[in-house]
């Protein structure tokens, strides 16, 4: 009994051990697969049966709408570098500060010629040469210099720009331009993706290659108020937080299709920097004014022909109107669109194109945009009546 029983103890221990050495072989024989680094391991999952499309896979994934729209519009992306000179009065020394006191206007401050430069992003719009980009980039300045992203350089021909919009168009000659394709602004959507393309801090770059920044469309339509100094009327814009920086003004803002949505302009800052509030200039609205400049240079003043003054409470007691909703027409000029339509001295204008007004600025930026030939809606108020008129725009007289 003593003797089975030790047989089977035996037994037993022989198991163990062989089953104890065949893992320690096994794990040994692993370990020297793989190597101190994991090296082989890598390259057997790599090539592992079921895992032979895993790197394809990940080359698809990394390719996303952004790197597509980026490879469709980049290459059409330029630099813009602008040089120029003006006058500028020196700061009078203390000696000549001295001497204007007993002599005043008899002695002039120094003046001197300054040379000074600046630089933007713009967008080939067209094969034949046609550059978009942002009025303010190259306002004032005599020579226009374009770089594309294969290096090519190309003086610039302004053909026309606009403070009113902002914006400006650039001529170059040149052959086997590349050119980005023409969104419809109007079908862009909140929180779609938003990518701003430009060259941001321009020279101060070794390449010229644009550089991509991402968001999302954060609004849309909105209206901006610029300084009272400033003729710029900024309407229905597209907000976004992609990083728009110095020297991305003028450079596309494309959607996911790789098609350009917007003209980048400026951005809401206290650093100076990015700090995702940024704005883009409608390409439907630029639209209207490429094809003003292209065919005429500028874009054409319109002429309605009224002249509005603002209701105030005593102007609005003074004519029994009870409140102040609107504003007037305090002269409608014989002949003109508006007499023609029948708009007459007095009325009271409640809305242009369905926007209501109640001020001087408000009526600017509801006939903002209208090209000549363009019908303009005006409803008026004329006693207790309400009354809806056409007005065909016209060119105004130079």
């Amino acid at each position: 009994m003593r003797g089975g029983l030790a047989k089977y103890v035996v037994l037993a221990l022989l198991f163990v051990l062989a089953g104890v050495s065949t893992g320690l072989f096994l794990t040994v024989r692993k370990l020297s697969e793989v190597g101190p680094a994991g090296e082989q391991l890598y390259e057997e999952r790599v090539a592992a049966p079921g895992d032979a499309d895993t790197g394809g896979a990940l080359d698809l994934s990394r390719r996303t709408a952004i790197v597509s729209a980026a490879e469709r519009v980049g290459p059409a992306t330029v630099s813009i570098s602008a040089t120029g000179r003006r006058l500028v009065r020196a700061a009078p020394t203390a000696q000549e500060e001295f001497f204007r006191r007993f002599f005043g206007g008899f002695l002039p401050g120094r003046v001197y010629e300054e040379e000074r430069h600046t630089f933007g992003s713009g967008v080939v719009i067209d094969e034949d040469g046609y550059i978009l980009t942002n009025e303010h980039v190259v306002r004032g300045f005599e020579e226009v210099q374009v770089v594309l992203t294969d290096g090519r350089a190309f003086e610039g021909e302004v053909l026309g720009g606009d403070q009113r919009y902002d914006l400006a168009v650039v001529k170059i000659e040149g052959d086997d331009l590349p050119v980005a394709p023409l969104g419809d602004s109007d079908d862009i959507m909140v929180g779609e993706w938003a990518i701003a393309i430009g060259n941001p801090f321009g020279n101060l770059l070794s390449d010229r290659q644009p550089t991509v920044t991402a968001g999302v469309v954060s609004a849309t339509n909105r209206d901006v108020i610029s300084d009272d100094a400033s003729p710029a009327i900024y309407k229905d814009m597209i907000q976004t937080d992609a990083a728009i920086n110095p020297g991305n003004s003028g450079g596309p803002l494309v959607n996911s299709n790789g098609e350009v949505v917007g003209i980048n302009s400026f951005i809401f800052s206290m650093s100076g920097g990015s700090e995702g509030v940024g704005f883009a200039i409608p390409i439907n609205t630029a639209r209207n004014v490429i094809d003003e400049m292209i065919q005429y240079g500028r874009v054409r003043d319109i002429w309605v022909g009224i002249a509005i003054q603002e209701l105030t409470p005593g102007l609005a007691e003074r004519l029994s109107l009870g409140d102040v909703e609107g504003v007037i027409a305090s002269f409608v000029e014989p002949g003109s669109p508006a007499h023609r339509a029948g708009i007459r001295e007095g009325d009271i204008i409640l809305a242009v194109n369905g926007d209501d007004v109640t001020s001087i600025r408000e009526a600017r930026r509801a006939i903002f945009g209208s090209r000549v030939g363009d019908i303009i809606t005006l409803r008026v108020r004329r006693g207790t009546a309400r009354l809806d008129f056409e007005v065909t725009v016209e060119e105004a007289a130079k």
